[in-house]
């Protein structure tokens, strides 16, 4: 296990967490998995996943890899990576999302900011058209 330091203090802390393994499968197991997948009849199949804890995915590309390689050829999984462009575009949409809600909650506070003014005007007439009268006093005891 390797160490990590903090760069505040000269203490050394032991990492708790072992790094994951990627997992590997032979070449036996592949061939016998996906053909007991592919024997399993409907319904059957995911008792197969399940039991060897594995995901559908996976076993659809062991089987284009067999595939290419009885065809003589050579199989190798595309990887799309997300370009920077279809980010940039994502976050635009997020941020415009963002700025409508906003916009529409600052529409809704102005709007309850004016009503509170305008009843606080209303309120100032009152108080200014009523006599101002003694407060009364009950018998003193």
């Amino acid at each position: 296990m390797e160490e990590l330091r903090s760069p505040t203090t000269g203490d050394s802390v032991t990492d708790p967490a072992a790094r994951p393994s990627r997992r590997t499968y032979p070449g036996e197991y592949r061939a016998r998995v996906l053909a007991e997948y592919e024997a399993a009849p409907h319904g059957q199949k995911s008792a197969v996943l399940r039991r060897e804890g594995i995901y559908q995915t996976l076993v659809a590309e062991w089987a284009k890899a067999r595939d290419a390689e009885a065809a003589g050829t050579r199989y190798r999984r595309v990887r799309k990576s997300r370009s920077k462009d279809q980010t940039a575009v994502a976050r635009l949409v997020k941020l415009e999302a963002e700025n409508q809600r906003l916009t529409r909650q600052l529409a809704q506070t102005q709007a309850a900011l004016d009503v509170m003014g305008k009843v606080h005007g209303l309120l100032e007439l009152l108080c200014e058209r009523r006599p101002q009268s003694p407060p009364e006093t009950g018998p003193s005891r």
